[in-house]
């Protein structure tokens, strides 16, 4: 089997375990959203767990894996498993300890955090206090989920990907279950009857499930355990840090801090702009347009945006989950060998395909969210305390950010490739330059404009877009050739194909007259159909290729 093809099938069977844990992730938020809808509480609760979680993107699973895959697969092309092994070991004591004091630090610094990250929610009584003690209890999710994206790394390297990727359903799981049961301890009448609850037992509930999210990430930790015994990884108190192997590391980790989780970054910046409290209110852009907000809902002054926007952000995590981190976590091990070996141009074939496919799996998904944007809103959060004017604004954020949603699934194969050719500091200037550019997209789109919450998710696809062709034309200038006239004949066929799905959808979804639940399903069904047949009819082989890799499977 071919180099291409061992790609496509490990991409195939991560998306599968991928998808099990965003459908259980997307669970867990519909949960959140109906027990405290688009509320102060919710606001606190998802600042609170940004804070570690950026963190972990910044110092675990975006920058470490980036850093550490690629070396640890190199020194096992090269000096065999046991030298690997003790460089993993190395890895791993020096992020337990860097990471402890990491913790302790952000626990006892909370109030300044919040304060820095989210100054809006001083406005609003009890926010920023609710925020504080979340974001105490949740700061020590950093280093479980710091060793579980090593513990991913170590299993990548040795090509099991099934495991790890999957690993994360049992952190939604975990912290579903673990918060209903701790809700019900501290506050056993909110559950039975959450939309009539006093203030106080909604502010127990939701720190019930703050603790429910750190029980979640113990169990994404330790489902990984067994698998890291069969491959044969042994834990050793080894704290040589002079090792060549961590050195390497540790050049690559610094700007891969940046360089990986750009879009993170940015999301925060939206936060803190969403904090502001006249963000939550209704923009008079899209009222100019003739959009108004349902007329018998009352917003809360200073609340809803932080919501709003995480809600339409968890839903661009299907596509980006399933396409473009499978893409990403199964090309890299696979192109940092071919480095290894000096095969540039298998290397170049590889990466390529991979965007193609990326294309191919993410253009058609952004198309049908921006097209059925509401109605997806509605039929997965429209519940309890999730009222009809929180659909809305989350519909129109699903659309800013469904602009970028191919940018953001390329960025996730292409940033990580510069470290297996061993450059660590373009994708480290190019997420700098994306940041300062987003902060003022943000300002522009969301205060200038009025575009308020919609417009922080615009300034965010606009920044993934520009950040992808940005790397592309500086991989493509690094390699010599990337098959550019592929990548666009390929993507011209594909906008093709899915702007004639979006069409389909968008009558289908108008057409009907029942209710929301078979709108929408019946929706998407034409549009599958019209896609696939537009596919065969454009000659776009990406289809043919995931349909004989599931054949192949079945």
């Amino acid at each position: 089997m071919t180099t291409a093809h061992n790609v496509t099938r490990s991409a195939r069977n991560i998306s599968l375990a991928v998808l099990g844990s965003r459908v259980l992730g997307l669970v867990r938020e519909v949960v959140l959203a109906a027990l405290f809808g688009a509320a102060r509480e919710f606001d606190a609760f998802i600042t609170a767990f940004r804070i570690p979680n950026l963190l972990r993107d910044l110092f675990a699973e975006g920058a470490l894996s980036a850093a550490f895959v690629p070396t640890l697969s190199k020194k096992m092309e090269q000096q065999g498993d046991a030298a690997a092994w003790r460089l993993a070991n190395i890895v791993l004591n020096a992020l337990l300890v860097v990471l402890s004091v990491v913790t302790l630090l952000g626990v006892v610094a909370a109030p300044w955090i919040v304060r820095l990250l989210a100054p809006g929610f001083s406005d609003v009584e009890g926010k920023t206090e609710l925020t504080v003690t979340m974001t105490r209890i949740m700061f020590p999710f950093l280093l479980l989920i710091a060793v579980a994206a090593l513990a991913m790394g170590i299993l990548n390297a040795k090509h099991r990907f099934g495991v790890p990727a999957s690993a994360s359903m049992l952190f939604n799981i975990g912290s579903i279950v673990s918060g209903v049961f701790f809700a019900w301890l501290l506050t056993p009448t909110f559950l039975s009857d959450p939309r009539h609850a006093a203030p106080l037992s909604v502010e127990r509930a939701m720190i019930a499930f703050s603790i429910g999210t750190l029980i979640g990430g113990a169990a994404q930790l330790l489902i990984q355990v067994p698998s890291l015994w069969k491959v044969g990884f042994r834990y050793a108190p080894i704290f040589d840090w002079r090792d060549e192997g961590f050195r390497q590391v540790l050049k690559l980790l610094a700007p891969a801090v940046l360089g990986v989780a750009a879009v993170q970054i940015n999301v925060f910046v939206d936060n803190w702009f969403a904090s502001l409290p006249h963000m939550s209110e209704w923009s008079p852009l899209l009222a100019g347009a003739g959009v108004h907000p349902p007329p018998s809902e009352i917003q809360q002054q200073g609340n809803g945006a932080v919501t709003w926007l995480n809600c339409a952000f968890r839903m661009m995590q299907f596509p980006i989950g399933m396409f473009g981190v499978a893409l990403g976590v199964a090309t890299l091990p696979t192109v940092t060998k071919l480095i290894a070996r000096g095969n540039t141009d298998e290397f170049r074939a590889t990466v390529a395909r991979s965007i193609r496919l990326a294309f191919f799996l993410c253009v058609p998904a952004a198309v049908g969210l921006a097209a059925l944007a509401e109605p997806i809103v509605s039929v997965l959060y429209q519940h309890g305390r999730f009222d009809a004017l929180a659909t809305a604004q989350t519909a129109w954020c699903l659309r800013a950010f469904a602009v970028g949603l191919a940018g953001y699934a390329a960025i996730k194969v292409l940033a990580p490739t510069f470290y297996a050719l061993g450059d660590s500091r373009t994708p480290m200037f190019v997420a700098l330059a994306s940041v300062a550019v987003n902060a003022a997209l943000d300002y522009v789109f969301g205060i200038w404009l009025g575009m308020k919450a919609a417009g922080l998710a615009l300034a965010t696809s606009c920044v993934a877009l520009t950040n992808f062709a940005v790397l592309f034309v500086l991989m493509r200038r690094k390699i010599q050739r990337f098959e550019t006239g592929a990548l666009a004949v390929s993507l011209a066929k594909i906008v093709a194909a899915s702007s004639v799905m979006g069409a389909t959808a968008f009558l289908t979804q108008h057409w009907l007259e029942s209710n929301r639940y078979v709108e929408l399903a019946a929706s998407i069904g034409a549009a599958s159909v019209v896609f696939a047949v537009s596919c065969k009819l454009l000659r776009i082989r990406e289809l043919t290729e995931l349909w004989d890799s599931f054949q192949r499977k079945l």
